[in-house]
């Protein structure tokens, strides 16, 4: 069995199979469906083959050295054959994908078994990081466990009172912190309103100003520090929430908070609405850092946890039939 057809037989199994289809729809029109339309150009793996598929990698924006690479490892593994069939060429590239993330094993997510466990979301403005907040919540709540909000995003007009508002629709405490005020101090409040009420999950929705690098590893490191000083461990996940849509420019505000935190993970926004889904191949190339969600929908249940197999499948529905 090919690896395309491995990749169709697992994804049938999954129960979230219309979620991810609708979610990459735009993606698989910009790579899965451009992909199939070479088959019928190209009668081999060769530097036209090669520059072509560069050209759709980067319109999925995989990004030039992550594009190059798949290329480089798509080459070496089509010379081993005298002739090579267009499906064959395609296991190829979607085997070499799957070899790209799973190149640095993805780390568990971090819980503490000794009592709240201090998620920190960072993401510049527009990020989805206020709306994915509530998501997470209400997908904690779903499992039973008590959750708490710390509203620490305190330059922001309005953040405050947007995450406070959603505590109320989901009936999640909400810590506040005082508008232009020190996002410190309101973590500081929140962990210790966690630790009185016993809080299973304290989500903080922080800050996330790049204007100047060394005011955001200022604060960033200030709010790591605080947070340890009143939870042992915390944060236990520092998560970056990146809108999708943005390309490469997300891929660089992610170096540009990786060097400033010690990142865990990050979550992908507003997927469903880009067809640059590559970009989910070119931040574990480059950061190593695993995409734990994806924002697939408006709704809480469409915030849904990163799959592999599914996210190759649905961006290269299809493929499976070709030639």
């Amino acid at each position: 069995m090919s690896f395309l057809d491995k990749l169709k037989e697992a994804f049938s199994k999954k129960d979230d199979k219309a979620t991810y289809l609708s979610g990459f729809k735009k993606s698989k029109q910009t790579f899965g469906d451009q992909l199939n339309q070479m088959q019928y150009k190209y009668k081999g793996v060769d530097d036209d083959f090669l520059e072509q598929l560069t050209i759709i990698l980067l319109e999925s924006d995989v990004g030039i050295e992550t594009a190059d690479y798949i290329c480089e490892q798509m080459k070496l593994k089509c010379s081993e054959y005298p002739s090579i069939t267009f499906k064959w060429a395609m296991n190829f590239l979607l085997e070499t994908m799957k070899e790209i993330y799973e190149a640095t094993p993805d780390k568990p997510i971090s819980f503490n078994e000794n009592g709240t466990t201090v998620f920190l979301l960072e993401g510049v403005n527009g990020s989805g990081k206020t709306t994915t907040s509530a998501k997470l919540a209400r997908m904690f709540l779903d499992q039973g466990k008590s959750v708490a909000f710390t509203a620490a995003d305190t330059f922001r007009a309005g953040a405050i009172d947007q995450l406070a508002k959603w505590g109320e629709r989901l009936g999640v405490p909400c810590i506040k912190g005082i508008e232009n005020g020190d996002p410190s101090a309101a973590i500081v409040d929140g962990c210790r309103y966690a630790i009185e009420n016993n809080i299973d999950i304290l989500l903080c929705d922080t800050a996330g100003r790049l204007q100047n690098k060394a005011n955001l590893m200022n604060e960033l490191s200030k709010m790591n520090r605080v947070a340890a000083k009143e939870i042992p461990g915390a944060p236990h996940n520092t998560w970056l929430v990146l809108d999708a849509t943005t390309g490469q420019n997300g891929l660089s505000q992610a170096q540009i908070f990786a060097e400033a935190t010690n990142l865990s993970g990050i979550i992908l926004t507003k997927m469903d609405g880009t067809a640059k889904g590559g970009i989910v191949i070119a931040i574990k190339h480059k950061l190593h850092i695993p995409v734990y969600y994806l924002g697939l929908g408006e709704q809480p249940k469409d915030l849904r946890p990163f799959d592999l197999d599914a996210y190759l499948y649905s961006i290269s529905e299809g493929l499976e039939n070709a030639k």
